[in-house]
């Protein structure tokens, strides 16, 4: 690049980065793993994986990033030669593939926040996945993928400091923030002692050494950090030689994983209050979108209100995943064709958004989304 930008600051990079780890797979992903992984045995893996696997990951991607100065595409060719290319390309796939069906998911998000706001929350499970049902089919799902790539791409544009930067010195403590008082609202619920105990609590030996549990605890870690995917490299890649960077990698991990937490602990309280085990046991996606709305409606305008601060905070979580994920082919273009940074962000937005419309259109093509880039391609890269 011909002018390389630079961090204003380290906690600028840290919170950057920590909001590139910190997403939609804290909020949705970890309660489902967690009831499906036997509680507390799949929060012993995951925590296992994210601090002898991951930690050391990230260290490296930072590493590589800074010390090459050079985009995810060509860092790894630049540091150790051209057989390395492949592990470059790889980066560059996987980050497009899971923002193509990541701007699907915020899509959802983002209307079911609408709906909350302005229409209210549905007075049963049978509403709910009526409401569920429309908010993941038809026009509006485009709607809602294609207005949450040009956010994304208008802060990424608007480069390191003067965008992404801006972004998570202000996103990041709201989201804690909000994410906090949820949590000690939920433990004022009738059961909450009850889920903790259920989800996090309850130890099966067994699910140690369960594969389905196993491969679970890798892919959420692995999606939930961020690493294998080029992400912390692109953002490393602006940094100068100041930072300590196993600190700050041991940060970002703490972060992700303290929302992690705080999450299941927002969310089991709310399942076994109102009598939800099924749903989050049994639906990937029931228990962000069908599940609490249909709970939190018992509780009146108390309850949308919850569920109004909720959606929002898993929307901007969301949101600072995204603009990491578009900045791994931003820099890549920036790079190798020596664009400007707008140039290389409309067209990337634009290929990110063809690619994600099979998501959108044909049934059943965004579980395969989820299990090729989100989860095959994310470990892949991370072992690479």
């Amino acid at each position: 690049m011909a002018v390389r930008e630079h961090w204003r600051s380290g906690t600028g990079f840290v919170l950057a980065a920590a909001g590139s780890a910190v997403g939609l797979g804290n909020l949705w992903g970890f309660a489902y793993r967690a009831s499906q992984g036997g509680g507390a045995a799949f929060v012993f893996l995951y925590l296992l994986i994210v601090l002898v696997v991951c930690l050391p990951v990230l260290v490296a991607e930072m590493v590589l990033g800074r010390s090459t100065g050079k985009s995810p595409l060509l860092a790894p060719s630049y540091a150790a030669g051209t057989r390395w290319q492949a592990m470059g390309w790889l980066f560059v796939v996987a980050s497009c593939g899971i923002l193509a069906f990541y701007a699907v998911l915020m899509g959802w998000t983002a209307e079911t926040l609408f709906q909350s706001l302005f229409y209210g929350l549905p007075a049963d499970m049978d509403q709910a996945r009526a409401l569920f049902t429309k908010v993941s089919s038809g026009n509006s799902v485009l709607a809602g993928q294609l207005f949450s790539l040009v956010l994304t791409a208008t802060v990424v544009s608007a480069g390191i400091r003067g965008g992404i930067e801006r972004l998570t010195r202000w996103c990041m403590p709201l989201l804690f923030a909000l994410l906090i008082c949820l949590a000690f609202w939920a433990a004022t619920l009738s059961g909450a002692f009850e889920g903790y105990k259920t989800f996090l609590f309850r130890f099966e030996l067994d699910q140690l050494f369960d594969s389905s549990t196993i491969r679970n605890a890798f892919e959420q870690a692995f999606f939930s950090i961020g690493t294998g995917i080029g992400c912390l490299m692109a953002y490393a890649a602006y940094l100068d030689r100041r930072n300590h960077l196993p600190r700050e990698a041991v940060a970002v991990v703490g972060m992700d994983t303290a929302v992690g937490l705080l999450a299941g602990m927002v969310t089991f309280p709310i399942v076994m209050s109102f009598g939800l085990k099924d749903v989050i046991t049994k639906e990937t996606i029931g228990t962000l979108f069908i599940a609490l709305p249909t709970g939190l409606s018992s509780l009146g305008s108390t309850g949308r209100l919850v569920a109004v601060v909720f959606f929002a905070l898993a929307y901007i979580a969301a949101l600072t995943s995204a603009v990491s994920l578009l900045e791994v082919p931003v820099s890549c273009l920036m790079d190798r064709l020596n664009w400007t940074r707008r140039r290389a962000v409309w067209i990337s937005m634009t290929l990110v958004f063809l690619l994600g419309l099979p998501a959108v259109k044909i049934q059943g093509v965004l579980d395969i989304y989820v299990a090729v880039f989100g989860g095959l391609l994310l470990v892949l890269g991370g072992f690479y």
